[in-house]
C-alpha cells in the first residue's frame, strides 16, 4: 500500500476525502489500479525492508491503523509491527507506536547512516 503525498499532508490510497487541504483533490486514486501484479509488488517490498521512513503525517495515518492489525498472515502489518519506523519530523515528540525513533535534527547524514 503506498500513501501519495502531496505538499500539504498525505493522502490514503482508499480515502478521496483524506486531506484535501491546498486544493488537492486526488485522494482514493490508487484502488481503482490495484490488481493482482500490483499487490505482488506491495508484498515483496514489504517483505524485503529493514525499517521504514516515514514523515511526520505518513506516521499519525499509519500509527492510527497498522498497530491495531494482528494478523499474523498480514504481511503488511507483520512488517510495519516487527520493524523500526524512523519519523523525520521537528514536530512530533512523544510517538505513540512502539519501535518509532523520531529524526528531528541532521535528517539527510541520519537517512545516509540508516541505509547503510
Amino acid at each position: 500500500m503506498r500513501y501519495l503525498a502531496n505538499d500539504e499532508g498525505t493522502e490514503r490510497p482508499d480515502a478521496p476525502q483524506e486531506d484535501p487541504s491546498g486544493g488537492f483533490q486526488e485522494g482514493g486514486w490508487l484502488v481503482p489500479f490495484m490488481d493482482e501484479q500490483a499487490g505482488e509488488i506491495v508484498a515483496e517490498q514489504f517483505a524485503s525492508a529493514d525499517a521504514f521512513l516515514l514523515g511526520r503525517g505518513t506516521y499519525e495515518i499509519f500509527a492510527g491503523y497498522w498497530p491495531r492489525v494482528t494478523d499474523p498472515d498480514d504481511l503488511i502489518a507483520a512488517s510495519l509491527n516487527r520493524l523500526p519506523e524512523y519519523v523525520a519530523s521537528t514536530t512530533l515528540h512523544e510517538p505513540d507506536w512502539a519501535g518509532t525513533t523520531v529524526v528531528r535534527d541532521k535528517v539527510v547524514d541520519r537517512i545516509r547512516d540508516l541505509k547503510a
